[in-house]
């Protein structure tokens, strides 16, 4: 995530994954799958791998795993971006074996829609 890539020379693809990534509103997400399906191309292999190599200067923390677990080896940074826009969060149970919050996912999740949409968790297949 801490990559700056030459945005000149970011394949076509990758430039489509980061401006869905800019386009989640603050304190929503979306997972690597709804990224994928919004885009009609790739899976969710693709995007997170678009996003581990790229994603450094998009807003990384909302574009997620479907089981709103944090991004492992970002969490603290995650939850920091988490908690200051807001997003959704679920405390951790003690079968989790971790501290750290998940997000909730029925909440946070962005459909793609106008920024004060609600959390549905489906993805708008049909876009201009």
């Amino acid at each position: 995530m801490s990559h700056e890539p030459d945005v000149s020379a970011l394949p076509e693809y990758a430039e489509r994954v980061l401006e869905v990534a800019e386009m989640i509103p603050p304190g929503r997400v979306m997972t690597y799958g709804d990224v994928a399906e919004w885009l009609e191309e790739g899976g969710p292999r693709q995007v997170g791998r678009v996003m581990a190599l790229y994603g450094g200067g998009a807003p990384w923390w909302r574009v997620v795993r479907s089981d709103g677990v944090l991004l492992p080896g970002h969490e603290l940074r995650a939850l920091d971006h988490y908690r200051a826009e807001g997003t959704p969060l679920r405390t951790a149970s003690r079968q989790s074996g971790t501290h750290l919050p998940r997000l909730d996912m029925k909440q946070a999740r962005w459909d793609g829609g106008t920024a004060g949409s609600g959390g549905s968790a489906q993805v708008h297949t049909t876009h201009t």
